[in-house]
């Protein structure tokens, strides 16, 4: 399950959400937004864990709570628009 992770502070990484996470289930993969010219965090990011119940319990447990001094915003991810429906 695909979840979207909101409100990161810039200093947050991968290897951080990927714990914080990894307290529910099991991680597949994590990824940060960043800018493509700066390099730097926009702030969100997805994480996709194994277990869907694992996911809806850390997205329970998790939006809302404070991490890195930040009320962070935790859900499943909608899927990415195409470009087309971009208008």
């Amino acid at each position: 399950m695909n979840i979207y992770v909101g409100n990161l502070d810039f200093k947050v990484n991968e290897d951080d959400l990927k714990e914080v996470f990894e307290e529910y289930g099991a991680v597949t993969e994590v990824k940060i937004i960043t800018d493509k010219y700066s390099g730097r965090s926009k702030g969100f990011g997805f994480v996709t864990m194994e277990e869907k119940a694992d996911a809806l319990k850390a997205i329970e447990e998790l939006n809302g709570a404070t991490y890195e001094n930040r009320q962070i915003v935790v859900n499943e991810a909608r899927p990415q628009r195409s470009f087309e429906n971009r208008r």
